[in-house]
C-alpha cells in the first residue's frame, strides 16, 4: 500500500511510538487522524504534522469508550471520506509484580485498554473498510505477547490475546470474502514513558530488570524504527501475510518474496508447540 492520499488513524499518537508513526505516515502523504487521552499531546502531534506540510486531525479519545470512538471515527470519515489504515497503538502497562503482588484494578486496566480498545476501534472502522473492500488494521505487539513476561502478566496476557485476535479477525475477513487485512508488528524495546516507569517502580525493577539495564546501557530503539518498518510492511503487504505477526527488524521484501511458503508452512503466527 502506498500511503499517499490515504487516511490513517493512529491511536495513542500523542507521544512516543504513536507520534513517530503518525509523523511518518504524514510524511508518506497520508491524512493522519491522531487520538489519545491527552488532548494537548495529540494537538502537538498534529501541529508537527502541519508544520511539515501534512494533513490530519486530532481529538481526545478514550479507547475503552465506545461513544468516544464512534464520534471520532465518524469525524474522520466526514473529514476525509475514508479510512485506509487503523494502527491500534494505544496501550497500558501499569500493573507490575507477581500475581500475589500487583494491584488487581491496575492489572484489569491493562487488559481493558490493550484488548477492549483495539476491538472497539477495529469494530468501528471495519464497516467502511469492508464497504470499500480495502484497508489494513495494524495491531501493536509488545513484550510478553508471544513469550511469558513474569512480573507483567496483565500486559503480556493482553498482548497475547491481541496477537490471537489479529489472526482471528484476518480469518473472519477472509471467510467473508473481504480484501481487508489485519496484521501485527512489534516495535522492539523503546525508551518511552511506560518503559521509563519500569526503571523507578520497585516491583518493575524487581521483575523486569532488563528494562532498566537496556535504558542505562543505551540499548533502545528509536520510535522512528517502528514507524519506518510499518511503512515498509504496508509497501510489501500481500494477502498471504494476512493475520501474521511481524517485528521491527523483519525483512519485508524477503517475506513478500516467500509469501506462498509463509502461508503453506503457517509462519509468523502464535502456535502451541508440540
Amino acid at each position: 500500500m502506498d500511503l499517499k492520499g490515504k487516511t490513517a488513524i493512529v491511536t495513542g499518537s500523542g507521544r512516543g511510538i504513536g507520534r513517530a508513526i503518525a509523523l511518518e505516515f504524514a510524511r508518506q502523504g497520508a491524512n493522519v487522524a491522531c487520538c489519545a487521552r491527552r488532548e494537548h499531546e495529540v494537538k502537538e502531534t498534529l501541529d508537527l504534522i502541519r508544520k511539515e506540510g501534512g494533513s490530519g486531525l486530532a481529538a481526545a479519545v478514550d479507547v475503552t469508550k465506545k461513544a468516544d470512538i464512534s464520534r471520532f471515527v465518524q469525524s474522520v470519515i466526514d473529514t476525509f471520506g475514508r479510512i485506509d489504515v487503523l494502527f491500534n497503538n494505544a496501550a497500558s502497562f501499569k500493573a507490575y509484580g507477581a500475581i500475589w503482588e500487583f494491584d488487581p484494578d491496575a492489572w484489569w486496566g491493562d487488559i481493558t485498554t490493550n484488548v477492549l480498545g483495539p476491538m472497539l476501534f477495529a469494530r468501528a472502522v471495519l464497516p467502511s473498510m469492508m464497504a470499500a473492500n480495502s484497508g489494513v488494521v495494524i495491531n501493536m505487539n509488545g513484550g510478553g505477547g508471544v513469550v511469558p513476561l513474569p512480573g507483567g502478566s496483565g500486559y503480556g496476557s493482553s498482548k497475547a490475546c491481541l496477537m490471537r485476535l489479529t489472526e482471528t479477525w484476518a480469518k473472519e475477513l477472509e471467510r467473508s470474502g473481504s480484501s481487508v487485512m489485519v496484521v501485527a508488528i512489534g516495535p522492539g524495546f523503546v525508551h518511552t514513558e511506560t518503559t521509563h516507569l519500569q526503571t523507578t517502580d520497585p516491583l518493575a525493577v524487581k521483575w523486569i530488570p532488563s528494562s532498566k539495564e537496556a535504558i542505562l546501557a543505551g540499548k533502545c530503539r528509536p520510535p522512528e524504527d517502528c514507524a519506518k518498518a510499518t511503512v515498509r510492511m504496508l509497501h510489501y503487504l500481500t494477502p498471504e501475510m494476512n493475520g501474521r505477526i511481524f517485528e521491527v527488524d523483519t525483512d519485508f521484501e524477503r517475506v513478500a518474496a516467500q509469501a506462498t511458503k509463509i502461508k503453506e508452512q503457517d509462519l509468523y503466527v502464535m502456535r502451541l508447540r508440540k
